[in-house]
């Protein structure tokens, strides 16, 4: 009576086993709610969410509540990851009749989808009670029910705009600067980040202060950056021996994680250490953008792209792969080093986290220490990651979600370029010709397996793509992504498939009135059309689509693609005013407009580019830069544009005007505002 053995998705294969009679999300679900006259149960989660199995350890293993369920309701089973367009109507219902939302989500619903009771984690003697209460309600008291389901929808249309938000206002330096003294007012000064416990990696936030500094000079938007990033790095956030962050730091000091590994925050953050790096020189920059890269070709690569996340969990047990306590370290390196290393990782015989165990973290400074505490701490490093091998290990949700992948393939594109345009040590150029080349092979794997016919699917899994339609973020991630691989290669159809896709996202999704739906017109109908314009984990739909549309028309010249991302952002310059937490990607891409973006051409006649190093290391917010011969096929930039005297030559444009072509590094530099 379990019909998620033939789910694709990890999430689902690990209910497979309850004795719930779970049912995927599909029409086949709600008519068996309607023949049975009884409402449905949507449990929405994802495969590294601790606190989705702790309820399922609890509740949905346990025969006596799987009985209550099967007789009082249809169940349904939702991996949030596959359907971000049924999480977000119903976090959005969660959230208006909570005031909160989270993961597991628990939604009771009509047989027509109108949620009426909603809520997050039940201990298992309170979800009994709940299933029991929601059974007799809809014996007894219908009509109530009903209404109760009818005003919930009525509410979570008027919150989404029904996916038609107003006009704001341009995009201009003021709403910029405003946005900044918000990120300013919720600053931790102490331990970096914004507001307190639990706290997330604010990457979004950081790349949008980040290119603030580089088209102002602000310091303290940079300071703040660059703060945080260490406050991050050097905590438990981080994996100090295999790279990587957690999802978040159930404190306000980074010293503990949520042990899940997402490769979204990892994306990102990639982006935004490696920005840091390009713009301060500095060493524990350059080492976690490295390292975080190298983790990312590690342990979420899977032959084909880009994979989800690592548990939170192993063998049930949260973080029982990462910690520590000093008899472990003595026990793997020996008396003396044993105590070199609780010292520098923070071990305490107290502990940081459960049972007398601590979550490492560098407690001193590594990167700018002398020669012989960098060799030892290298070496002492390399023995406990040797170790922590030989443990269980977490799980892996192994199915590819395209929008994250682009988001990969976009951050490993950056690295690369930035380190093959300066000197560095051997292992980031290592890194750095990895990340070329497994971010090419991923959007190869996404252009052949993810789209068809100018269509996106959302998920593959095993090389196979799964049946979720792609929703607008899948678009806006993979478009964007695919103009970044156009400029690591100089190949036009890179850039012609990011335009077909950017065609089908304006013409599919938008509103009418300048913003963006996040699903397509001819997708499966929900309660409402989800329609939400903010940031959260990863960039929306309309921020993401609106970098891709940034990047395109600073590919190709084309004004009206330039045009269509100014009016999506000006649907959310109030949010960025008012809540710039929640609009850092919309924020970073406002910056490149403002910026211009520079669309920066490297014609090379001999294939050679010994201007782009200049063109790549200090490169404005948003930026295009694109190195080729001249008249290269498929190559707009290139177009029409000689080298002088047959030497490489530099045209700089900003805004689609032109600047005189340049053929010396000190020139470029001046054209690109660098004293």
């Amino acid at each position: 009576m379990n019909r998620l053995r033939s789910a694709t998705s990890p999430y689902l294969l690990q209910h497979a086993d309850n004795p719930v009679h779970w049912w995927p999300w599909g029409p086949e679900a709600f008519a068996e709610a309607r023949r049975r006259d009884v409402p449905v149960l949507i449990s929405v989660g994802y495969a590294a969410c601790h606190w989705c199995h702790v309820m399922a350890h609890e509740s949905f293993e346990d025969d006596a509540i799987a009985a209550l369920l099967n007789d009082s309701v249809v169940s349904i089973k939702v991996d949030r990851e596959e359907r971000p367009d049924v999480d977000a109507v119903y976090m959005a219902a969660t959230q208006a009749m909570t005031g909160h939302g989270g993961w597991p989500m628990t939604v009771f619903a009509t047989p027509d989808g109108q949620p009426f009771f909603c809520g997050t984690y039940f201990p298992p003697q309170h979800f009994a009670a709940l299933i029991r209460a929601v059974a007799k309600a809809w014996r007894e008291q219908r009509a109530d029910v009903l209404a109760q389901g009818a005003q919930v929808v009525e509410a979570i249309a008027q919150t989404q705009g029904v996916g038609l938000p107003r006009v704001e206002g341009s995009v201009s330096a003021e709403v910029l600067t405003a946005a900044r003294g918000r990120l300013v007012e919720a600053y931790d000064p102490t331990y970096g980040g914004f507001g307190g416990a639990p706290k997330f990696p604010p990457h979004m936030a950081l790349l949008f202060l980040l290119r603030h500094h580089q088209r102002t000079g602000d310091p303290q938007a940079l300071e703040i950056a660059r703060h945080t990033c260490e406050a991050m790095a050097r905590g438990g956030l981080y994996d100090q021996l295999g790279g990587g962050f957690a999802r978040y730091s159930v404190d306000a000091q980074w010293i503990v994680p949520h042990f899940e590994k997402m490769l979204y925050d990892n994306a990102l953050l990639l982006r935004v250490y490696t920005l840091l790096w390009r713009l301060t020189g500095d060493r524990l920059a350059l080492r976690i953008a490295t390292e975080t890269a190298r983790f990312l070709m590690r342990d979420l690569y899977d032959g084909h792209a880009f994979v989800s996340s690592l548990d939170a969990d192993t063998e049930g047990q949260e973080g029982l792969t990462y910690v520590w306590t000093p008899a472990q370290l003595t026990a793997a390196l020996g008396e003396e080093d044993g105590r070199f290393a609780a010292d520098l990782f923070g071990v305490t015989d107290a502990g940081t986290f459960e049972h007398g165990t601590s979550v490492l973290r560098l407690a001193r400074d590594v990167d700018d220490a002398d020669e012989a505490v960098r060799a030892r701490w290298v070496e002492v490093r390399a023995a406990l990651w040797r170790h922590r091998q030989e443990r269980p290990q977490p799980g892996r949700d192994d199915k590819v979600v395209a929008a994250w992948c682009g988001l990969a393939i976009t951050g490993l594109v950056e690295y690369a370029l930035t380190m093959t345009s300066t000197d560095v040590d051997e292992t980031a150029a290592a890194t750095a010709a990895e990340a070329a080349r497994l971010a090419q092979a991923a959007a190869t794997f996404l252009v052949d397996v993810h789209i068809a016919g100018g269509r996106m699917r959302r998920v593959s899994r095993a090389g196979v793509v799964g049946e979720p339609v792609g929703v607008l973020d899948d678009y806006g991630c993979v478009a964007e992504a695919l103009c970044a691989v156009h400029q690591l290669t100089g190949e036009g159809e890179w850039l012609e498939m990011a335009g077909a896709l950017i065609d089908t996202a304006v013409s599919r999704f938008g509103t009418g009135t300048g913003g963006f739906y996040d699903t397509a017109d001819d997708a499966e109908r929900l309660i409402t059309r989800p329609a939400d314009p903010t940031d959260n984990a990863t960039p929306s739909g309309l921020s993401s689509l609106a970098a891709a549309l940034v990047s395109y028309a600073a590919l190709t010249g084309d004004l009206g693609y330039r045009q269509i991302a100014e009016r999506a952002l000006e649907t959310v310059t109030g949010l960025m005013v008012r809540h710039p937490r929640h609009a850092g990607y919309a924020c970073a891409v406002a910056e490149a407009l403002l910026s211009g973006p520079y669309e920066i051409a490297i014609v090379a006649p001999d294939g050679a580019s010994p201007l782009a190093a200049v063109a790549r290391r200090h490169a404005p917010p948003g930026a295009v830069v694109v190195v080729g011969r001249p008249d290269q096929p498929g190559v707009p930039l290139l177009a029409s544009r000689p080298a002088v005297d047959g030497q490489t030559t530099a045209y700089v444009c900003r805004g689609f005007v032109c600047d005189r072509p340049v053929t010396t590094e000190t020139d470029l530099l001046a054209l690109l505002g660098v004293q």
